[in-house]
Formats: C-alpha cells, structure tokens, sequence
C-alpha cells in the first residue's frame, strides 16, 4: 500500500530524486527534500551533505532550520516537505520542534532498512523510527511505489563500491 500523488505533487517528488541522485554525484548519500508553501511555490530545496562527516546535515534538518529563521508559525504549518526518504529520528524532531506541516515521501524508514540489510550494509547508530513515532498526529503520506526503483538504484549505487 503506497501512496498516489497529485500531478503536482509528483514535480516536487521527482525534484527530490534530482537531488538525492546531486547528493551522490557528490559523494553524499542520496537524499533531496523540497519545503513547499500552502500555494505551491517552492520555498527552499537542499541534499543531503554528510560527506564532510557531519551526519546532521541532512535535508529535511536543514529545510527545519531554515523554515523556523525564515516563515512564521502559520506559514510553517501550513507547508509540505516533500522528500525522497521518510525523515530519521533526528529529522522528524527538528520537523515537530518548529511545526512544519505536512510530510510526503517516497521510500520508507523500513524500505531503506531492509535495502541496506540485503546489500550487506551495518545499520546506523540510530534506530529508524516512523515519523508519527517521534511527531504523533503529524499527516504523513507515503511510500510512493511510482518513484521507489529509482530511488532504490541510487540506493544501491551510494552502498556499492
């Protein structure tokens, strides 16, 4: 069971995976997220970039810290991120802790788990919850089968020498 986005929400969605296969082109793991405002304009779009070593820049963290410098309460509330992979723990506190609104993904915290688990990768050192694990009542919509192959290749290419 997975989601279906709007024709709409498929351009954010497909711009995510641009950016997560951006990440690993530059040698990060393959993350992209878009925060996008209740009108549908794009606010702010980053990816992951963890290859310096520090494991906290990932895109959804980085779309929290700029929403709380950059839009109001109802501003934030009302936006979407829309995002290649369902938030880590760390992620979906910084997304709860300044109120953003809703949450579309493409693959899931389990999905990606079980990815890696298959191509022999340890797992981190953070277990990975669902979001409404660490944001209760927050609305989140996926996995979304339509884009999860190829997130699921840029997957396979970032674990595989």
């Amino acid at each position: 069971m997975g989601y279906e986005p709007t024709a709409a929400e498929l351009v954010h969605l497909n711009r995510c995976v641009e950016l997560a296969a951006e990440a690993l082109e530059a040698a990060d793991e393959p993350f992209g997220s878009v925060l996008v405002s209740a009108s549908g304009e794009v606010l702010f779009e980053d990816r992951n970039r963890t290859a310096d070593g520090d494991q906290t820049r990932h895109p959804e963290f980085e779309i929290a810290r700029w929403a709380a410098r950059n839009l109001s309460a109802d501003e934030r509330r009302a936006a979407t991120v829309f995002t290649s992979g369902e938030h880590c723990p760390m992620c979906s506190a910084a997304h709860g802790w300044v109120e953003l609104g809703r949450i579309v993904y493409i693959l899931s915290s389990a999905q990606l788990t079980a990815w890696r688990t298959e191509l022999g990768v340890p797992p981190g050192p953070v277990t990975p919850f669902p979001i409404q694990q660490v944001v209760p009542g927050i609305r989140v919509d996926g996995p979304v089968a339509a884009l999860e192959s190829t997130m699921r290749d840029l997957h396979v290419r970032a674990c595989t020498p």
